[in-house]
């Protein structure tokens, strides 16, 4: 099905760097700076809703500090269309391509969808969950649009991607940042121990948000693949000994206690 004259993305482009993508430390990844067409890309940063919209879930607590919102039938015109691209047969076999193994759209943006984080916005270094927990698939690609216009570096919000120490499973070293500009992407491989998470606090003015769309494809489970359904959190070097904070990774990792950590 066509939702757009055009292809809003450089799909072919994006396939020339299956290699770069697959040699990246500390795993597999790509930013995509000019994702999306310039006009699509304004038209989707004027459709993000106000902090104070009583549609968004609020997550707030010593791990994560952020709004979201995954509802199809809120998103207006554009964000409704794109996400529908994002999830179409072409883009889903072009990125399947790319991370060689066959890959499904999830159409129910399960943690995905706007996500929007006001100045004081956190998000710790985690594991995305490896299995969804409906569909007993396994999450494969995270793909991350940027759309806060005029976002100033000193504003921080960058997001850190973290080698793995094996032996704690747990962030090792701080490898990779990736800027905050608008119209930029990332798409990266979360099934190897990919630790990512904001490494520079959210810094901005009130009148202004951190805002990106978030879109993941899911893959039939590999040998041996954690079977974890929730996010899996590591404390900061300030929490590491903070026994509240250690609870609260338990709970939040826990499919039938984490809603219990949520506003």
């Amino acid at each position: 099905m066509k939702y757009f004259e055009s292809s809003p993305i450089d799909l072919k482009g994006i396939s020339k760097r299956a290699n770069e993508f697959k040699q990246a430390d500390p795993f597999p990844f790509i930013t995509l700076d000019n994702f999306i067409d310039e006009k699509l890309a304004l038209e989707l940063a004027s459709e993000f809703p106000d902090l104070d919209d009583p549609k968004l879930f609020v997550y707030e607590n010593a791990l994560e500090k952020k709004h979201a919102l995954n509802d199809w039938n809120v998103y207006p015109p554009s964000t409704y269309k794109l996400l529908q691209f994002l999830n179409s047969e072409k883009v889903v076999q072009t990125f399947s391509e790319l991370a060689g193994v066959q890959l499904y759209p999830d159409n129910g943006l399960h943690g995905g969808g706007w996500h929007m984080h006001a100045g004081g916005g956190k998000l710790n270094p985690h594991l995305d969950y490896s299995i969804h927990p409906k569909l007993g698939l396994q999450r494969k690609l995270n793909l991350i649009i940027y759309l806060s216009e005029g976002w100033q570096e000193e504003w921080g919000g960058s997001l850190g991607l973290w080698s793995n120490e094996k032996k704690k499973n747990a962030p090792k070293e701080l490898i990779h940042e990736v800027n905050i500009r608008f119209n930029r992407a990332l798409l990266f491989d979360t099934t190897c121990n990919s630790w990512h998470g904001i490494s520079k606090p959210v810094n901005c003015p009130k009148d202004r948000s951190r805002n990106s769309i978030a879109v993941y494809y899911l893959a039939e489970p590999a040998l041996n693949a954690p079977t974890r359904s929730r996010a899996l959190y590591a404390p900061t070097e300030d929490q590491k000994d903070d026994p509240e904070v250690l609870e609260l990774i338990k709970k939040r990792a826990d499919l039938n206690q984490s809603k219990s950590v949520y506003k």
